[in-house]
């Protein structure tokens, strides 16, 4: 077993299920990651062990840790396969909390559907080790209206109303809701977009990063691919863990690290 220091702030090329098992106890404040899911990319021959992973997750997090796990389904023989629903469900089963299931919104797509409606979103299942230790909201919804109309009433389980409070005001700016928008298109700040097949948006990863972690805590993606997680991390003045099996996408995220601030 070694120190989480021998791991720090590095991009480690290797099997997540070799080098985790070395790192000791409730040593990580936060995982996000994007697994891969359904063979839907080539990632070099590359397989992916779930359940073994989720378990050695679940042993090297912190009292109050979270996982922000972002994943979706594919649709094999006219059906979703359920992949993700799966995923979480197993992670509840070895005790973590499903703490929020979030939508990663997308301003695009691929692939247009003819007989569905047009995918154009993944979950983004917020896991956590007890409660959350960590929320630092984002505040940048523009509020509708600066007070509240009306009585301020929660709905009782037989139907009947409960006047709870008076009139609220509120900022002019509010905390987001939990289906979060990003354009999909190119990214200055992922420019090895055309290098790895499945890059997520540098701007997701720094918000859940912002939201569920503090300066120095460290922030673990033990499937980094291109190495956006660790960007971002670098960036918040996180430490971060990355570790990659497929050495040209650890090559990929080294030299993205090597760039000056985003």
């Amino acid at each position: 077993m070694k120190y989480p220091d021998d791991f720090m702030n590095k991009i480690i090329c290797g099997d997540c299920l070799e080098i985790i098992p070395e790192m000791p106890d409730g040593c990580v404040d936060m995982v996000l990651t994007s697994p891969p899911y359904d063979d839907l990319r080539d990632y070099g021959g590359y397989k992916f062990n779930f359940q073994h992973t989720a378990k050695e997750l679940l042993r090297i997090l912190k009292k109050g840790a979270v996982i922000v796990w972002i994943v979706g389904d594919s649709t094999i023989n006219g059906s979703e396969t359920g992949t993700s629903l799966k995923q979480v469900l197993y992670f509840k089963d070895i005790g973590l909390n499903l703490h929020d299931s979030m939508i990663y919104f997308k301003q695009g797509f691929s692939n247009p559907s003819f007989n569905r409606y047009h995918q154009v979103f993944e979950y983004m299942f917020i896991l956590s080790k007890g409660q959350p230790k960590t929320f630092n909201p984002i505040k940048d919804r523009l509020n509708r209206w600066r007070e509240s109309f009306g009585r301020n009433t929660s709905r009782q389980k037989d139907g009947t109303c409960k006047e709870v409070g008076r009139k609220r005001r509120f900022g002019k700016y509010g905390m987001r809701f939990n289906i979060w928008e990003y354009h999909t298109g190119f990214d200055p700040k992922n420019y090895t977009e055309k290098e790895h097949p499945a890059i997520f948006p540098y701007q997701l990863a720094s918000d859940h990063i912002k939201s569920w972690s503090q300066e120095r805590d460290i922030v673990l993606d033990p499937l980094i691919g291109s190495g956006t997680t660790a960007r971002a991390a670098k960036d918040l003045k996180r430490n971060f863990i990355g570790i990659e099996i497929n050495p040209d996408y650890c090559k990929i995220a080294e030299e993205r690290l090597a760039q000056g601030v985003l």
